[in-house]
Formats: C-alpha cells, structure tokens, sequence
C-alpha cells in the first residue's frame, strides 16, 4: 500500500474524496511518523487531540460532500505563529508557557481552507538565526543529514515538509528563513511581496522586514497554502488591499522569450563551487525552455548584510522591549525593584543571539548614533530597492541567484562565529530590504548528498511569474522529487 504521508496534496484530496483513506487515517499517518522521527526535533509541541478532533468534523464535511483545495490536508505551523489554545513560545524561555487567547490571521485563514494543525515547529528563538541552533528546545536536524543544520530561521518547518512529517508548513522569512532552510532541505519555500499576507498574530521580530509564507515539496503544493493565506487584513495596517490571483493558474505556463536576470554581484568570490555550478546548470535549463538569460547589476548587493544588521537589531530592539516579566511570559523570582526584575526577567528569559541583537539594536537608536548607523542605513535600503527596481525596468521579468552561497554546514560549526553565520544570507536579505517575493526551488544534490536550491526574485506583487517559472523549471528537472533516506540522528 502506498504510503498515504509521501502523496502530493492533490493527490491525499483525490484520496478523501474517493474514500480511499479519511482525514483520521491521514492525520493519524502524519502524527505517527512525526512522533517515530522526533530525533530529528522538527516539533516543539504536537497537538495530537486537537488534531484528531478537527479531523473527525473534516470527515463529516467530506461525507456531506464538501470539497475544496486544502480540506483535510494537515500543516505544521512555525512556533511563532499565534495558536488559541495551544502554546507559542517563539523557542524562547521567556515565552515558553505562553499560550495565545486566538489565532493569527494565517491560522485562522488555513482554518477556513480545512486544514488540520499537527503542531507547532522548533525555529531559532524570535526567528533570530540561519541555522535553527538558537532555540530552548534544541537544534533541528538536517533529515538528509542529521549532522547538519537545517537552515533557519524557519528549520523546523522546512524540514518536517522534507521528512514527510507534514505536507506544508508555515514560517516566516525576515532576511531569507523560508528560503535558507527550503534550499537547505530540498524542498520549495516562498516569500510573498510584504503586505501581501497578514502579520496580525505573528511575534514580530522586524516589522518592516518579517513576512509570513508556505512551505511544500512541489510548486503546486506551494500555490495552494500561499492562495489560502493571502489578502488584505484589517487587523494589520501594513496588508495591503490587493487583489489575490489564482496561483495554480500560473503553473505550467510557457516561458519562451521570459528575460531571467543574473545579477553580477551574485558570483563573488566566497560562492561555493557546487552552487556556482548547479544555478549554472539551472539558468542553461531555463534557457533550454526558451527564457532569455540577461545580466543585470544590483551594485548595493555587499552593502546588504550591513544594512539589514542595523535595522532589524533595530527593531527588535523595540520589538521586543515589550516583554518586561510583568504582563505575560517569564517573570523572575524573588522581591526585586522594578528596574532589577526587567532586567533580571529579560536576562533569564533571552538566549545569547536574541541578546546580542537587541544590544546592537539599541546602540544603532542610541542619541549620538541614530543619524551614523539607523538614517544612513535607511538611506543605503532605499538604494537597495532601487537596484531591483532598475533592473526589472530596464532588463528582466525575474531574477535568479543562489538561495545561499553555500552548502548546509555542520551542527556547532559557525555558532562561536556569528559574522559567518550572518553572511549565510547574503543573497536572501536584500530582498526582504526590497520588499519583494522571492521563491527558493530545489536545483541539485551536492557531493555529500546535501540539497541546494534555486532563488527566485520578482516584481512587487508578481508571485504568478515566480509560480510560472517555478512550474517550468520543476517540470524540466526531477529534483524536487528527491527524498532524504531516513537516518538516525
């Protein structure tokens, strides 16, 4: 029999409208295999009743005959991610018994789709982190190697999807962590335009930076849990009133005489040889389906790390400023004075990373500094999306890079080395500077068996040419179809 946890999305609804297996059996399938692969710490809580229960009303409505894309289908949410009635922790110890009064907007949108909530997934704490490593729950595992990180910030969700824990997932991306880890783990992970899905619900980290996105094993899978989550918001001021097309209609489309651009400054010296190698590769395919290869310049691309590590410390600095031990989350113990409890809750209760973001944040906000480091980088992010902007004018419809410059490393390998650790996501950060969607594809195997990925780039509010290209590219290549082999961590 087939393995009902291996069937695409499409397939598992084919599957419950034909009877062949119910929403219980599959819900029960996932929930299994996620507690049999808990090694691999893709999971901070699993909502086993919760689960069961929204199955069973699922399978009352497909008795009635309701049917629509997503019902039934089970996802996995990223920890910081607002879940009534079920624990949000941001894998922080200063949150880690927190439990949210309601859903955020994207739960509650996935809800209205018929999905079934598995449970929550392990992240790096407040989605500060390229590696999944910086959580009070542990590292996640790589499941095509466990040795290995899985990306971050959003590791836990990008790697229950490829061990086949969960069909999609929910994360978030700041500076490239839906992107990052789905290179890292071989599967597709896209970034909207930001404002184009709610953030109300969401623990922030950066505002004008963080946005919500979906996790699958193919393009289609992708289309779906993105169509369920976007669209405006009135509850988040910066969702904008724009209409949502069908995604799925974007697929399988031709792409002859599409111009792709290939940005100059993303062949440094540093690009790991493999990568270099494998989006050559990628570009000749979609060069082989007719697209037209153009090179364009982002000439601010190496100002980009810079920027971003002023701006979003920045505001996470704000951000976070709110958890003080004294209306939710940890509080420390003893008869203290107010400033010695603030001071003793926030050292308690923030990890090492999250620590030193939010000193760099309010040092950069600091009277003598503001207009040195914050202005002059909101100026040099201003001239990032130019760069973008000039380029998809004068030359291209979209633009490939490299997810990451490199392959995934080992476990504990960059933690004593943060600057290295930060440069991981050169080539995803400046489009969250940007605003833009961006889209990460599965493009090769490395020589130790470990996935790369394809980064996609569009126009603000052009997902439809990222899922075009996407559909192209997946169904020229096989790829996307490559599974981990289960090993013991």
């Amino acid at each position: 029999m087939t393995d009902i946890t291996s069937l695409s999305v499409t397939e598992m609804r084919a599957g419950l409208d034909s009877k062949e297996f119910s929403c219980v059996e599959l819900t029960k399938a996932f929930l299994d295999k996620a507690d049999s692969a808990s090694s691999l710490n893709c999971f901070t809580e699993l909502c086993v009743e919760g689960a069961q229960q929204s199955a069973q009303e699922i399978d009352s409505l497909l008795k009635q005959g309701k049917s629509s894309p997503l019902l039934g289908i089970p996802v996995g949410i990223k920890d910081v991610i607002c879940t009534k009635g079920v624990r949000t922790t941001a894998a922080s110890a200063i949150l880690k018994n927190f439990i949210p009064p309601y859903d955020a907007t994207v739960v509650r949108r996935l809800k209205t789709a018929g999905t079934v909530t598995l449970g929550k997934l392990n992240m790096d704490e407040f989605a500060m982190g390229s590696s999944n490593e910086n959580s009070i729950f542990g590292p996640v595992k790589n499941p095509w190697n466990p040795a290995y990180v899985p990306g971050g910030s959003s590791g836990g969700s990008a790697a229950a999807v490829a061990a086949g824990l969960c069909p999609i997932s929910l994360g978030t991306d700041t500076g490239g962590s839906i992107r990052q880890p789905a290179s890292f783990c071989g599967i597709t992970g896209l970034k909207p335009t930001y404002g184009r899905v709610s953030r109300y619900g969401v623990i922030a980290y950066a505002s004008s930076l963080d946005q919500v996105g979906g996790f699958a094993r193919n393009v289609h899978d992708c289309a779906l849990i993105t169509q369920a989550i976007c669209g405006r918001d009135p509850n988040d001021a910066t969702s904008a009133n724009i209409d949502v097309p069908d995604f799925t209609k974007a697929l399988g489309k031709d792409i002859k005489g599409l111009r792709v651009g290939i940005p100059k400054e993303y062949f440094v010296s540093g690009l790991d040889p493999e990568v270099s190698a494998a989006l050559k590769n990628a570009i000749s395919v979609l060069e082989g389906l007719g697209a037209v290869a153009v090179e364009v310049s982002l000439p601010h691309t190496d100002a980009a790390v810079a920027v971003y590590y002023i701006l979003a410390p920045a505001e996470a600095s704000s951000n976070l400023a709110r958890y003080d031990g004294i209306r939710y989350g940890h509080r420390a113990s003893g008869q203290l004075d107010l400033k010695t409890l603030y001071a003793k809750s926030r050292s308690e209760g923030f990890g090492r990373e999250v620590q030193r973001r939010i000193l760099v944040g309010t040092y950069v906000l600091s009277a003598g500094y503001y207009d040195a480091f914050y202005i002059k980088a909101q100026k040099v992010r201003t001239l990032i999306k130019r760069d973008f902007e000039n380029a998809f004018a004068q030359h291209c419809d979209v633009i490939v890079a490299p997810t990451a410059p490199n392959l995934p490393f080992k476990i504990g390998e960059k933690l004593s080395d943060p600057l290295q650790m930060y440069l991981n996501d050169i080539f995803t950060i400046p489009v969250n500077l940007a605003g833009l969607p961006g889209m990460s594809v599965p493009c090769g195997i490395s020589a130790s068996g470990l996935p790369l990925g394809l980064q996609l780039i569009g126009k603000p509010w052009d997902e439809e040419t990222l899922f075009t290209v996407a559909s192209a590219y997946e169904g020229a290549t096989d790829w996307h179809t490559k599974r981990p082999t289960p090993q013991r961590a």
